[in-house]
């Protein structure tokens, strides 16, 4: 969010536009394709993406590039210093940032300096979920709908260790988190933990309600995204187009299972059906041809070479 105020506050400076991508954990290859893709630029071989991202960076003048959600800290170093010397400014948003030659900008979440809560529902509840917005937002939501009280959540954190130091695996694994997430599982519908398994286990940024059924095998897709917004276990950036915080996917990955090869086959099969959905299921492509390219499959790696070359020329 605060990228894309500043983004639009200083775009007038940009006589080569403004551009958003979503990155993510991507490889340095599928973030000069992605790049090449929304450029057009050369892409006939590996060796060509970089000289023809840079030739066009050159001759487009000045423009700002917002690379959202970094999480591969040596494909960000790579590409964006194989990008150095062109006229482009580069926005990089992260949880943390372990790369040199930048500067950071911390964040703070609001009222926390001054111990105040922005959620007097849980007020209680502020100290011991650490004034984390996410937390104290699923706290509120359980709380609002009358699904427990805040001293039975109080316990139930308490229980579960809330307080208790320990080491973390990385920026994504909250304690505070997880434990409202345990709370919920048990008293969402089966085809609501489907979905947040789907959801948790893909790589792009949002799926659409149609999409999330089906992957899901939800024959009660309302009820089960009613029961998942009711508690804020879910995000809707988009009308209809669905989405979970990485903190939530995190816990939710832990207690489920991901199926990379049918979400690949999903959206390669939507795109060369219909390849007009592009603007909404771009970063769903980047997903699946980075896990083409992991999973080292030629013929995944073939088809999504073909489909990237009919969408170009489209």
């Amino acid at each position: 969010m605060l990228a894309a105020a500043l983004a639009q506050r200083i775009a007038g400076r940009f006589s080569g536009g403004v551009h958003w991508f979503r990155v993510g954990a991507w490889d340095f290859r599928t973030l000069t394709e992605m790049l090449a893709l929304r450029f057009g630029t050369r892409r006939d071989d590996h060796g060509s993406l970089v000289p023809g991202l840079r030739r066009h960076l050159v001759r487009g003048g000045d423009a700002l590039l917002v690379l959202d959600n970094h999480e591969d800290d040596h494909a960000m170093a790579r590409l964006v210093d194989s990008l150095a010397g062109t006229p482009t400014t580069f926005v990089i948003t992260a949880r943390r940032c372990l790369l040199a030659g930048v500067l950071v900008f911390p964040v703070t979440a609001p009222l926390v300096m001054s111990g105040e809560s922005a959620f007097p529902r849980v007020a209680k509840l502020t100290r011991r979920l650490r004034w984390n917005p996410l937390a104290l937002d699923v706290a509120d939501a359980i709380v609002k709908t009358r699904a427990a009280k805040v001293t039975e959540l109080s316990a139930f954190l308490d229980s579960g260790g809330v307080s208790r130091v320990r080491a973390v695996e990385h920026e994504d694994d909250l304690p505070e988190v997880a434990l409202l997430v345990d709370w919920a599982w048990p008293r969402l519908p089966a085809e609501g933990r489907r979905m947040l398994g789907v959801l948790s286990h893909s790589e792009g940024d949002h799926i659409d309600g149609d999409s999330l059924a089906m992957l899901a095998d939800a024959r009660k897709p309302a009820a089960a995204l009613a029961a998942l917004s009711a508690w804020h276990l879910v995000q809707e950036p988009m009308r209809g187009r669905f989405a979970v915080h990485a903190v939530v996917r995190h816990a939710v990955q832990r207690k489920t299972r991901g199926a990379p090869a049918r979400l690949f086959e999903h959206y390669v099969a939507l795109l060369e059906a219909h390849p007009a959905r592009l603007g909404l299921e771009q970063t769903n492509l980047f997903a699946a041809m980075d896990y083409a390219y992991r999973s080292g499959d030629m013929s995944r790696i073939l088809r999504v070479d073909r489909l990237l070359a009919s969408l170009g020329e489209r």
